[in-house]
């Protein structure tokens, strides 16, 4: 039966993935058995993808991540070059934990920017903007802009990535935001 999505020669894609129609694999990406990738996806150079991953449809995953067990992307998450991921609290090469994987979710439409490093046993909340090299280390409020290390919240953005000035208009698309104890909702 012949695949359909697209996987360059060079990467390795175990029996029993699953991958939806229309995703790109490329270069030296490897992809464990079990993951669960949707569909119109796109994975960069050298991602791994651990066997109980799992990542919603047009997911965007750029060059040198690596997404480890327990650690779940929802539909239309971006993810920057090199990217971290961890799913352990206290590792040590000497101790085996694998039973005690804290699961990480990025909901969805979130972005997370290059080399930014997500703790496990976090949630990104829906279209939050992670900045380049910023630690999240707590849950992270939907549409939250959050910079540093570690990650403070230092304003908000829209749905589409825009920065949101006090009026919270966004003046891309003119949706119009209010924050009802202390999150950001469209109002419609």
């Amino acid at each position: 039966m012949k695949a359909n999505f697209y996987a360059h020669p060079s990467a390795c894609i175990d029996e029993g993935a699953h991958i939806g129609t229309n995703t790109k694999i490329w270069h030296f990406c490897h992809v464990m058995p079990g993951a669960q990738i949707g569909r119109d996806c796109t994975l960069g150079q050298n991602v791994f993808v651990g066997g109980k991953v799992r990542i919603g449809n047009g997911v965007k995953i750029q060059n040198n991540v690596s997404i480890y067990d327990s650690v779940v992307l929802e539909d239309e998450v971006f993810c920057g070059p090199s990217c971290v991921f961890t799913n352990v609290k206290n590792p040590r090469a000497f101790i085996e934990r694998k039973d005690e994987y804290k699961p990480t979710t990025v909901k969805r439409g979130a972005t997370i920017g290059a080399n930014a490093t997500i703790i496990c046993g976090t949630t990104i909340g829906e279209y939050a903007m992670i900045g380049a090299g910023a630690v999240v280390t707590k849950d992270i409020k939907a549409h939250a802009l959050v910079v540093g290390a570690p990650a403070m919240q230092i304003g908000w953005v829209s749905r589409v990535g825009i920065t949101l000035d006090e009026s919270l208009r966004c003046p891309e698309t003119g949706e119009q935001y209010t924050v009802v104890n202390g999150e950001l909702v469209e109002q419609k």
